[in-house]
């Protein structure tokens, strides 16, 4: 199998950001990126036309990047508390889903996709946990969150 130049037209984790060339398997170029439209093939007139774009999207960026950092203020000092069964030892009965989390959000105003939580672990314990919030690239804002037995 040879590999396959690609640019890509949205983030795709652990290959690249978006308008990145970056060199894929054949298959997985064929297979994944561009039925759903993540990548397209890096021809000379694409390269060329990935240079234009990037100007428009360089600006979109920072504007989103802007829009991130001010809801990243809201996060500060935000403690959400989920209310939860709990059996002996402090273990809960299931786990706090990023879902949970994001309603949880919804109701202190503050709207964010559910994808946007980042649980390294599912939390199965009462107390309080740190939970990171990717709103941006480049802005990850911090929400404590308080378990508490319901």
């Amino acid at each position: 199998m040879s590999d396959v130049k690609v640019i890509l037209t949205d983030e795709v984790r652990g290959l690249g950001n978006r308008g990145e060339v970056v060199s894929v398997a054949a298959g997985y170029a064929r297979n994944f990126l561009l039925p759903k439209e993540l990548a397209y093939l890096a021809t000379p007139g694409n390269v060329k036309r990935l240079e234009q774009e990037r100007k428009r999207y360089d600006v979109a960026q920072a504007k989103e990047k802007e829009q991130a950092a001010t809801v990243a203020k809201a996060f500060e000092g935000l403690t959400v508390t989920i209310r939860k069964k709990a059996g002996e030892h402090d273990a809960l009965y299931g786990s706090v889903t990023a879902a949970e989390l994001a309603e949880a959000l919804e109701a202190k105003g503050i709207t964010v996709d559910r994808r946007r939580i980042e649980l390294d672990e599912p939390i199965k314990r009462l107390g309080a946990h740190t939970v990171h919030v990717r709103l941006h690239r480049e802005v990850i804002a911090e929400m404590n969150v308080e378990v508490v037995a319901g």
